[in-house]
């Protein structure tokens, strides 16, 4: 009887329940319930994290990207080989757009190889002329 009492087949059924039950809880806890919580938590984090740097990349752009003033006047300064400005007759040396003094630019140096030619500009904030291009 004692010994039908220590090893009574509904203890262990109970016991071998309560363990199954238990080890399938903690699988599916460890295995799925918080794998899930974690990659879904990182999934989203990961899409806000993206989703700041294209505002923190749009707002320095907006802040950065501001009018620029250009120059509404240009002109061909022209300097001989000893680095003196100099004047050549008949040279067109105002323009109004960058383009077209650069064009003329180059087509002076053509025909006057042995003078150098720059495209400057007066600029609203310096003192002295600004030059864009030298040949």
């Amino acid at each position: 009887m004692i010994f039908q009492k220590i090893f009574d087949w509904k203890t262990y059924i109970f016991t071998a329940l309560a363990v199954i039950s238990f080890s399938n809880f903690m699988a599916v806890l460890f295995g799925q319930t918080i794998p899930n919580v974690v990659l879904d938590f990182f999934k989203v984090a990961g899409e806000y994290v993206v989703l700041g740097a294209v505002f923190v990349f749009a707002l320095a752009w907006l802040l950065k990207a501001k009018p620029h003033n250009r120059p509404k006047q240009y002109s061909v300064v022209v300097f001989d080989v000893y680095g003196k400005k100099s004047q050549i007759d008949g040279l067109r040396t105002e323009f109004k757009t960058h383009d077209v003094a650069w064009s003329f630019m180059k087509q002076y140096k053509k025909s006057y190889p042995l003078y150098n030619f720059a495209l400057v500009s007066d600029l609203p904030k310096s003192d002295k002329p600004t030059i864009f291009r030298y040949i």
